[in-house]
């Protein structure tokens, strides 16, 4: 408090004589320590002198007044060596209080002002801020509209320009199309007039060569009508001789004959006994005659029936009857030089060419078979599908020899024009595969022509009851029966027959090298064979000797030319490919092949290959 106090005596001093404003502390003895009321002055204090009053105080340069300082301790001794000393400074300090709390409430409305003050600049930068915005906002709408204006006039422009070059890309489609139109046509026309010239050549020659021939058979008959002529007197006078001779013969045997018919007659007509007979016998020998026919008639088709070949079978390596095969059978098993068990070990397949992965199946198939019969388990049937042409039934067949097994071929077609007679047929067939000793392959070529799905409306009841009998004859696995389906539409097959599959097998389009492989080998078949005698005895004096095929320059480059261009192609194409090069071969005139003929033949099958495709699609998309 005296602190205080002492502080509040140097701001608001009453007995200052001139007034200073808030002056700092100085170093006073008042101020740093306790002010006691008993003692007037220090200790050791000097005696004081009188000092004059100096009106015109002395201040420094900074306008501070030393003399106002010395009066403050002066007016602090007096006051501290007055009775009054506690009742000024109780004074002074409620003054000091009051001075304090004026000081605070100022405070407090200085706080309040610069609240408000705050508030009103707050406020002033809201306004600003919000007449920003605004500003801003309306700017951007501003922005935002020309934006948007001029992203319509790009858009306009856009699609003006994307419609001028719509316009001209359709003009330009259109004249390509006319183009292309024009190209077809041209090259349409060039192939008719190819086809043309070529068919004019054709007949051409053909006319020249019916010329050649009627020319030498005019030259022929001529000359053989001057020997005649030169021999005519001999060979008359022959003739008469002979004529003569065999004119008498005859007549002395007739006459002789009509004696003893004659004199037969009489006596049986003049004998009633020997004309009993006579008629006896004859009518006896007539019915004889036609009893014996009718009895071998039928015991003939009894025969039939029982142990002949069913009549759906088309082709089989079993005999029509159950020893007319036995030969055959024998001998080629000797031409192959031991059966079965030399087959398995080769990898040829005879005329069949097929994709290497393919024809390994079908050989694992051929084993797996052979196993199967050899220890008394049931046979697996299969399904064979593909485009027309892919050796199908040539890897059946030839399925059936590797595996030991006895083969059987029949179409599907066959059965719907049986009628009601299907199931019976049916039946016999496989009764009839049954009694083979070997096994047997069951080969059933266009099997979708009746064993289609039986929801189909245009199926019969007939073929709908054929169809159910085959399932029942199918229905367990079976030992003795492998059955082999074929099919160029899988997809039409029955669900119950797909079940019976268990071997599924796809014969794709021959490949360029499989091709390749099928030019050569019809190549050696058509070409290179071609007019060689078949080898026998007879042959020799009953087959005529044909015209042999010279082939030059026709190497295996070439072969691979046409490989790569008869893509598409299936094996039965290829083969009639190598028969058109053999009849082009034989209309030549020195019935030689040569690359530039085989070419020829060549790009005119590819050519006739792409227009039968353009039917085909032209008929599927009508």
């Amino acid at each position: 408090m005296a602190k205080t106090s002492a502080s509040g005596i140097f701001n608001f001093s009453p007995f200052s004589s001139s007034p200073s404003p808030s002056p700092s502390p100085s170093p006073s003895p008042a101020v740093g320590g306790s002010v006691d009321p008993q003692s007037s002055a220090p200790k050791n204090e000097e005696p004081t002198t009188p000092r004059v009053r100096n009106d015109n105080p002395r201040t420094t340069s900074s306008g501070f007044d030393p003399e106002a300082l010395e009066r403050g301790a002066k007016a602090l001794r007096e006051i501290a060596a007055s009775s009054q000393a506690k009742k000024a400074f109780e004074l002074m300090k409620k003054q000091e209080e009051t001075r304090q709390t004026e000081l605070a409430s100022k405070t407090a409305e200085f706080k309040v002002m610069q609240a408000q003050a705050e508030t009103e600049r707050q406020r002033v930068i809201y306004d600003e801020q919000k007449k920003l915005a605004q500003q801003q906002a309306q700017i951007k709408s501003q922005m935002a509209r020309y934006e948007d204006e001029l992203a319509r006039k790009r858009m306009q422009a856009c699609f003006a320009e994307n419609e001028h070059h719509r316009t001209r890309n359709q003009e330009l489609v259109k004249m390509q199309e006319e183009s292309s139109i024009r190209q077809e046509q041209a090259r349409r026309a060039t192939e008719e007039q190819i086809q043309a010239q070529r068919r004019q050549t054709e007949r051409e020659k053909a006319e020249i060569e019916r010329e050649t021939i009627r020319v030498r058979a005019m030259a022929e008959a001529e000359a053989r009508a001057h020997e005649a002529k030169l021999a005519e007197d001999v060979n008359k006078r022959m003739l008469v001789e002979r004529a003569n001779a065999e004119r008498e013969k005859w007549v002395s045997a007739i006459n002789t004959t009509f004696e003893h018919i004659g004199g037969g007659l009489r006596a049986i007509l003049t004998d009633q006994n020997k004309m009993v007979v006579a008629v006896g016998g004859v009518t006896a020998l007539a019915a004889g005659i036609y009893t014996t026919r009718e009895g071998a008639r039928v015991v003939w088709s009894y025969v039939d029936r029982i142990l002949g070949q069913p009549s759906l079978i088309r082709e089989s390596s079993r005999g029509k009857y159950p020893w007319s095969g036995f030969f055959s059978r024998g001998l080629s098993s000797l031409s192959r030089g031991g059966g079965v068990a030399s087959q398995n070990g080769k990898n040829a397949f005879g005329e069949v060419i097929l994709n290497p992965s393919l024809q390994k199946r079908i050989q694992q198939l051929a084993g797996a078979t052979a196993n199967t019969k050899s220890h008394q388990a049931p046979f697996r049937n299969m399904l064979f599908y593909g485009p027309p042409g892919t050796g199908k039934t040539m890897a059946a067949r030839e399925l059936a020899r590797k595996s030991g097994l006895d083969y059987a071929l029949m179409t599907g077609g066959d059965v719907a024009p049986l009628g009601a007679q299907a199931v019976t047929k049916i039946h016999q067939l496989f009764d009839w595969a049954k009694k083979s000793n070997r096994g047997l392959l069951l080969f059933i070529d266009e099997a979708d022509a009746f064993l289609c799905e039986r929801n189909k409306t245009y199926m019969s009841e007939a073929q709908r009851s054929a169809l159910n009998a085959l399932l029942f004859r199918t229905g367990d696995q079976s030992k003795d029966i492998v059955l082999a389906l074929a099919t160029n539409r899988p997809g039409d097959l029955d669900s119950a027959v797909a079940d019976r599959i268990d071997e599924v097998l796809e014969f794709p389009l021959p490949g360029e090298e499989e091709r390749f492989k099928l030019l050569k080998l019809y190549l050696d078949k058509y070409i290179a064979k071609a007019g060689a005698r078949k080898p026998g005895f007879f042959s020799k004096f009953f087959q005529k000797e044909q015209q042999k095929i010279e082939i030059k320059g026709l190497t295996d480059d070439i072969l691979r030319e046409a490989a790569a261009k008869t893509d598409g192609f299936s094996g039965r194409e290829v083969a009639k490919l190598m028969a058109s090069v053999q009849a082009a071969v034989y209309g030549s005139e020195n019935c030689v092949l040569d690359p530039l003929l085989f070419r020829e033949v060549v790009d005119y099958k590819v050519a006739e290959h792409q227009q039968r495709r353009k039917l085909a699609g032209n008929d599927g998309g009508d």
